[in-house]
């Protein structure tokens, strides 16, 4: 089995597309040409950084033009400097 691990402080982002068919409200297809992709993705492997904040599994927004994009097994995924991490989604209860 072969894994993907970052080296140094790079950290490992699965942004696979979702491929389901977006429609504007009258109902015209959106190609994919046109969607603009999305800036956060989960965070799949951390390299080798101190008290970074993010473990496995979370959710980060990360910087428009940062990271290498590239396809591993079938899937899409992105190495991105840690320093190009922007936040961190979390999930909050509404008051």
């Amino acid at each position: 089995m072969k894994e993907l691990q970052p080296l140094n402080e790079n950290v490992l982002l699965d942004v696979t597309e979702d491929k389901t068919e977006q429609r504007t409200a009258s109902g015209i297809i959106i190609p994919d040409s046109a969607k603009e992709k999305p800036q956060y993705a989960k965070v799949v492997a951390i390299g080798n950084i101190e008290n970074s904040g993010i473990v496995v599994g979370d959710t980060v927004f990360y910087k428009k033009y940062s990271g290498t994009e590239f396809e591993f097994d079938s899937k899409k995924f992105m190495i991105v400097a840690y320093a190009d991490l922007l936040a961190k989604i979390v999930e909050t209860e509404k008051i």
